[in-house]
């Protein structure tokens, strides 16, 4: 039995961050051929419930690159991973070193999620913590609020590319924890920067979800550097053609663009999917 792995941004999803019509019509043909499929995003699950919502993702899916596994059937996490006490500080102190606001992703008792952040300085940052706040299932409240029993999962950021270069280069030495980073949609003179621990990734968690599932085959699809672990594990990896070069290099084969449809072409022709 297989098991089909999807990306969102870049990948699954058109540019406007939606599951086209066609796409979603393929997710309709496979849950009928019993093929199963599921995700791993690097967004939250607050940022992804919305476009999965009626597209029969009924599976355990990776969110936050790996950090969490939620599973629909218990309306919970199965797995996540946090930050120590000493990474946080030494994340915290990278960015407020670079006059960035880092904003910190936690999981609270009851499963639930907040994000909290220091003062906000700039515009950009103020206009980042209202898209946050406009997401359902998350509250965003100062650092201050912090509750002790809180556990961090992740911690963001976004400034000027100078600026998430040397944070990255501060937490170097950091060995069991894992920064991405690139051009953020905010303005092309912005970057961001995500940081988490080095056991929360892609690949870990499509593992984990292949030994609890009983799948003999991985079937995944990326198109960022953060699906690389999952390339590495899995069967057989595909990368649509807006791909970056290092995931292009790593994939089994190169298909369509995200924006045109390109993976639920691919799954039609190799699982034999009659249109609809």
């Amino acid at each position: 039995m297989e098991l089909i792995v999807f990306d969102l941004d870049g990948t699954l999803l058109t540019a406007d961050s939606v599951i086209s019509e066609y796409t979603k019509e393929t997710l309709r043909l496979l849950s009928e051929r019993g093929i199963l499929y599921t995700v791993a995003t690097g967004r939250a699950l607050h940022g992804a419930r919305d476009i999965l919502a009626g597209h029969t993702f009924a599976l355990p899916q990776a969110f936050k690159n790996g950090v969490m596994i939620w599973n629909p059937a218990l309306e919970g996490y199965s797995h996540h991973t946090h930050l120590t006490l000493d990474e946080i500080r030494h994340v915290l102190e990278a960015m407020l070193s670079q006059r960035v606001a880092p904003f910190m992703f936690t999981l609270e008792p009851g499963d639930r999620h907040a994000i909290y952040h220091p003062p906000l300085q700039t515009r950009v940052e103020k206009d980042l913590a209202e898209s946050y706040r406009s997401r359902p299932d998350v509250a965003v409240q100062p650092a201050s609020a912090i509750p002790a029993d809180a556990e961090i999962s992740n911690i963001s950021a976004l400034g000027t590319p100078g600026a998430i270069a040397a944070i990255e280069a501060m937490i170097e030495d950091e060995a069991d924890l894992i920064a991405y980073a690139g051009p953020a949609l905010e303005g092309d003179d912005l970057w961001w920067i995500d940081i988490h621990h080095m056991e929360a990734s892609k690949g870990n968690a499509v593992q984990l979800l292949r030994q609890e599932l009983g799948v003999s085959r991985v079937v995944c699809f990326g198109d960022s550097d953060n699906d690389l672990s999952m390339f590495a594990m899995a069967d057989e990896a595909y990368a649509p053609s807006n791909a970056k070069a290092e995931v292009l290099s790593a994939a089994t084969a190169v298909i369509g663009h995200h924006n045109e449809d390109g993976i639920a072409r691919f799954l039609r022709e190799r699982f034999d999917l009659a249109d609809a």
